[in-house]
């Protein structure tokens, strides 16, 4: 959209100039903006370019979008020449909800180089993971690996799509891979993991960042180290639910150990029987008010029951099968199935259940997925 060159001063709750078509006939703009901030997204959408305007303006509160770390998918077509290139590259893309389309997503900072591998040309057929959470409506990478199959990160990856910025958080008292991390209030954690070579010390130890305070306090501090080192062994996602971290050791339906980090009391407790028994796949929070699984066999989403310990069932899809992992927010739970080729997503709020299917950008496969509000100025 082009802009032109104007001497006359915006009031603080006016549209620019160029926006400032008519919004509702015989009103102010003041006014017609407070009549259409209440309307559902897509009808602003759909209407006219100045509702639509309006819509991705600072005037109107960001709705939320699904955010995709993205590599070359293995099945689409490479030469020689540019083969390592695209298997080392992530880049993060926006998917808008209300126009169904992918928008790009500033460049992950080059100083200093970063290289992700979401798969080594010397092992096509194993993906390494790129760890990732939410916190505050921020995303963070937390880790990754490089082509020497060392930690990629030796600070978190911050970005913050209301300002489109990239920023680093504190660095790490040990940089590491394949960990358990997650967040509880405002607070990252990360557990366990294996740093540049394995160490005891490192695959049992917890640290904590207090993301709520200011940058220059920020600080990775030492919390109640794990028991043992079993959590080191593949990339582990903690959930945080009601005030605590829960995790498991090993993914899908292998037997597996599971653990409860309390954040208040700083102690490690055991996993409630019927939770353990009902994980069997990727899991993921919902405002840290409930816990949302996929059986990545039968392809069941289940919400966890805490007052009877128990898994109930909310949907069941084939499309779900061999979900490899899940975002959830805003009344919608979205899995990556299909090898990272598909995300399908589920409004758990609908009774029953209903679904749909985001493809992610063509020769492109998800490494991550995340839920945020979108990023300012996306129109």
């Amino acid at each position: 959209m082009k802009s032109f060159p104007n001497n006359k001063k915006t009031r603080k709750n006016e549209l620019p100039d160029t926006l400032n078509e008519t919004l509702l006939p015989g009103l102010p703009d003041h006014l017609s903006q407070n009549c259409l901030t209440s309307l559902p997204p897509s009808i602003l959408f759909s209407v006219s370019h100045a509702w639509r305007r309006l819509l991705y303006s600072s005037l109107f509160a960001p709705f939320f979008s699904l955010y995709a770390l993205l590599s070359a998918s293995s099945s689409y077509p490479t030469t020689k020449d540019n083969q390592v290139d695209i298997i080392r590259s992530i880049e993060l893309m926006s998917f808008d909800p209300i126009s169904s389309l992918w928008r790009s997503v500033p460049s992950i900072p080059k100083d200093p180089p970063l290289h992700l591998l979401h798969r080594h040309p010397s092992f096509l057929s194993r993906k390494l993971s790129v760890q990732s959470l939410t916190v505050s409506n921020h995303l963070v990478l937390i880790s990754g690996t490089t082509h020497q199959f060392v930690p990629a990160l030796s600070r978190p990856l911050v970005f913050h799509p209301e300002s489109k910025k990239w920023f680093f958080g504190p660095p790490f008292t040990s940089p590491r891979r394949w960990c358990a991390t997650g967040s509880v209030h405002g607070r990252v954690y990360v557990a366990s993991g294996v740093g540049p070579r394995y160490s005891g010390e490192v695959a049992r130890s917890m640290e904590q960042w207090d993301f709520r305070q200011q940058g220059n306090h920020w600080r990775w501090e030492n919390m109640a180290p794990l028991k043992d080192g079993r959590f080191s062994r593949e990339p582990i996602g903690a959930i945080g639910y009601k005030g605590k971290l829960y995790m498991v050791n090993v993914k899908g339906n292998a037997p597996k150990e599971g653990l409860v980090y309390d954040v208040e009391e700083n102690q490690w407790n055991d996993m409630p029987r019927g939770m353990l028994a009902g994980w069997n796949g990727p899991a993921a929070t919902m405002n840290e008010d409930a816990i949302y699984v996929v059986n990545e066999v039968t392809g069941a989403l289940s919400e966890y029951d805490c007052k009877n310990d128990c898994w109930k069932k909310v949907i069941e899809l084939p499309e779900l099968k061999l979900a490899e992992q899940i975002a959830a927010g805003r009344g919608r739970v979205c899995v990556v199935c299909a090898n990272g080729e598909t995300i399908v997503v589920v409004d758990v709020m609908a009774r029953p259940a209903r679904f749909w299917v985001v493809e992610p950008p063509q020769g492109q496969q998800v490494a991550g997925l995340h839920i945020l509000p979108r990023m300012s100025g996306s129109y």
